[in-house]
């Protein structure tokens, strides 16, 4: 019998942000290996600033500051 390959974990955790001009972005993913270690949603604040400068770098197109960020409903 074959081996079985280790299950890889790709679960994700949804997050809507609303930025400081007013825009919103809905069902932001944040992986859930990055949020295991800590407590509470302050670190997935981090993890989408750092995604909007790497989007931002790639695009040219800056984004406002994060202003609150609140798990999506599933």
């Amino acid at each position: 019998m074959a081996k079985k390959k280790p299950r890889i974990d790709d679960s994700v955790i949804l997050f809507d942000v609303i930025y400081e001009d007013g825009t919103r972005s809905s069902r932001r993913k944040v992986a859930a290996s990055d949020l295991a270690d800590f407590d509470g949603d302050d670190h997935a604040k981090t993890l989408i600033m750092a995604q909007d400068r790497e989007i931002a770098k790639m695009s040219g197109n800056q984004r406002g500051t994060v202003k609150t960020i609140t798990r999506s409903p599933t």
